[in-house]
């Protein structure tokens, strides 16, 4: 955390820059007393009035910058400094008016104040807490029990899958842990829920189902998600950054696809096999977008191609299996190649504690010589008459 004093000025908190990972930057005003600038590492700019209330130091929230002015953020400090005077505890009369909220309301203060700034899988919290609990939207927060979230959590276990219940608990866990954080004098009613217990999943494809599923991929009539997943199963990236991989990002002449931030919040360089740069030099030729695997919605690019899913899955008789899943088959067709894992989890941007050093040492020759070799082993059982590879066609 670092502290700076200066005389606000829009061009001077506009160069403010993020805060470090896991830390916040507090800028002074040198005018009006008090008046203090919080900035995250995401950049986001935050007014704030500290001031001593009742004996103990308090942060009253006046809003974000450069929505507020800074004129109009020294008013609001001058004011609220004013009802102070007078015996006022704004900080109080927020927490009533909070302890009165609905969950609704908590939940879109949630959404823009914590998950939109702090998670990059923000949407499907909105995704799922509009699917599961918009029943709740209306109702108060304080009226929400323990005993009644165990049961939906149970429900949904049984409709749903235990996985499903339990990301749903965690994020009904967080956004009453901000409620409180944010100054609701309230229990987390999910503090105390056991989760299901989970079993970690070893599924991927086999030997005698990779010609099935090559099959129907060629099959598949639609050509952006046939790509997609075929890229998917070459790579061994996650699902969203391969339905968000840009043309900016591949490397043509060296063969790798970078991407800036994944899962971990780390930067990777994959590289890319002759046959994902087979599919790739096609789909550039014939794209016009900045997308490589182009969609018709909001974000622009192909979102979760589900239902070319199921088909494939379908015509090729192949059950239990998921678009993760082909992630987990090229590690595992490099460890039956001989990879070790250090370049297993180099080349599917695994991090551990144990590994990280060791990462941080391996440049991406070996990595691109075990992808080679997992890719190669696919294709073994399903190779024309001739040893020729299979074309995009074929596959």
């Amino acid at each position: 955390m670092a502290s700076h004093h200066l005389n606000f000025t829009k061009a001077a908190l506009l160069k403010a820059p993020a805060a470090k990972k896991g830390a916040k930057d507090y800028y002074y005003d040198e005018r009006e007393k008090g008046l203090l600038l919080a900035v995250t590492p995401a950049g986001t700019k935050t007014f704030f009035l500290y001031k001593r209330i009742e004996g103990r130091p308090e942060r009253l929230l006046l809003g974000r910058f450069p929505d507020i002015s800074i004129e109009n953020a020294r008013k609001l400090a001058t004011a609220a400094k004013g009802d102070i005077a007078t015996g006022a505890n704004p900080q109080k009369d927020k927490r009533a008016i909070r302890d009165e909220m609905t969950f609704g309301a908590l939940f879109t203060e949630y959404l823009e104040k914590y998950s939109k700034v702090h998670k990059r899988s923000w949407a499907y919290d909105e995704r799922e807490v509009n699917k599961f609990l918009s029943r709740w939207f209306k109702r108060k927060i304080s009226s929400f029990d323990r005993n009644e979230i165990e049961r939906l959590h149970a429900k949904i276990g049984k409709e749903n899958g235990l996985y499903q219940a339990n990301r749903l608990l965690e994020r009904i866990r967080s956004i009453f842990n901000k409620a409180i954080e944010w100054g609701w004098q309230g229990q987390n009613p999910a503090v105390g829920v056991k989760k299901f217990k989970e079993q970690s999943r070893d599924r991927f494809l086999q030997p005698d189902e990779l010609p099935r599923f090559f099959a129907a991929l060629a099959n598949e009539p639609n050509e952006a998600a046939r790509d997609f997943f075929m890229i998917s199963l070459l790579t061994g990236a996650r699902k969203s950054n391969t339905l968000a991989m840009c043309w900016r990002d591949i490397n043509f002449a060296g063969a790798t696809w970078r991407i800036e931030q994944t899962k971990n919040g780390d930067a990777q360089t994959i590289h890319l096999p002759k046959g994902a740069m087979a599919i790739l030099t096609d789909r550039k030729l014939a794209s016009e977008s900045p997308w490589v695997f182009e969609g018709s919605g909001k974000s622009g690019h192909l979102a979760d191609p589900k239902k070319a899913w199921e088909r494939i899955l379908t015509e090729a008789g192949i059950e239990n299996l998921r678009i993760h899943d082909l992630r987990r088959t090229l590690g595992s067709y490099q460890a039956a190649t001989g990879a070790n894992g250090y370049i297993i989890g180099k080349s599917l941007g695994h991090r551990s504690q144990q590994s990280t050093a060791i990462y941080a040492r391996l440049n991406l020759d070996p990595v691109r010589e075990s992808v080679n070799k997992a890719t190669e082993a696919m294709f073994k059982d399903v190779r024309k008459p001739t040893n020729e590879p299979p074309t995009k066609d074929a596959t």
